[in-house]
């Protein structure tokens, strides 16, 4: 009976987490695995997951959330012209070499090496949420080497730590005087290039914790992934036209905040 009864409470959580990330991707436009990755981490522990093992399985769980959401995104961009595939065929391959070299690492390390990394690269992000650059630091995008060093990077992190396109690469675009409307809409393809080998690497190749959560198949949570991406998709319209009636700027601000306070609380949980 406890143990049906510690399902059910995964699965609302799972629903939770999965309407949770949708409003906040339409409401504020931030990434589906900023969010559903220090969910399912706290998620996963509260059931008595050891949080190493929390963590690569909300990773991988994260990046095979990303695909049917970004396929969706990837089809509203290109709709209005705002992916790039010039730029996306110059980036892409050192985007794919960086996740399949960052998705190895993740079968191979343990999963505190991660914990670490993301509450940097959620911190980080949070802050430039809130005190973000208006001008761009450089007049334009670097030569061959620089966009494929950067592609590299992209993939590499973003698959250690379950994000998607976004995160890293919109800022690093718009810090290069790239338009920010076509850095989203090029960042939603980088996300499919990300999270597709990530996921099914992690998929066949990563070797499921003894104490990783019901229904985990490799690293990856498959009733997680059931039970968040229907709510993602149903509920990131509805964020969309709450953001038209509330202070989306504000509102992102709040959202860095509690950002910084998870990211160092994942931090601290590692570090002491």
């Amino acid at each position: 009976m406890s143990f049906l009864m510690e399902n059910i409470s995964m699965l609302i959580a799972m629903m939770g987490t999965g309407v949770v990330a949708g409003l906040l991707a339409g409401l504020l436009g931030v990434g589906g695995g900023i969010v559903i990755v220090p969910v399912l981490f706290f998620l996963y522990q509260g059931l008595g997951v050891s949080a190493d093992s929390a963590m690569l399985v909300a990773t991988a769980t994260s990046l095979a959330t990303i695909i049917p959401t970004s396929i969706s995104s990837i089809r509203s961009h290109k709709a209005k012209g705002n992916v790039d595939f010039d730029l996306l065929k110059q980036l892409g391959f050192f985007v794919f070499i960086g996740v399949l070299v960052g998705s190895y690492v993740v079968t191979q390390v343990e999963g505190e090496w991660l914990t670490l990394l993301f509450g940097v690269i959620a911190t980080l992000s949070a802050i430039n949420m809130l005190v973000g650059r208006k001008e761009a630091l450089f007049s334009s995008l670097p030569g061959k080497l620089g966009r494929g060093i950067i592609g590299y990077c992209i993939g590499f992190f973003s698959s250690m730590v379950g994000i998607g396109g976004g995160t890293l690469t919109v800022p690093t675009l718009t810090f290069c005087n790239y338009p920010a409307h076509k850095a989203v809409g090029t960042a939603a393809a980088v996300g499919l290039i990300i999270s597709l080998p990530a996921a099914v690497t992690m998929l066949i190749f990563g070797q499921s914790p003894s104490d990783a959560p019901f229904g985990t198949v490799g690293l990856v949570n498959l009733i997680g992934f059931a039970f968040i991406v229907p709510l993602t998709v149903l509920f990131a319209p509805v964020g969309a036209g709450i953001a038209n009636k509330l202070d989306a700027a504000k509102l992102k601000k709040v959202f860095a905040v509690v950002l910084i306070i998870t990211g160092l609380r994942m931090l601290y949980q590692v570090l002491f």
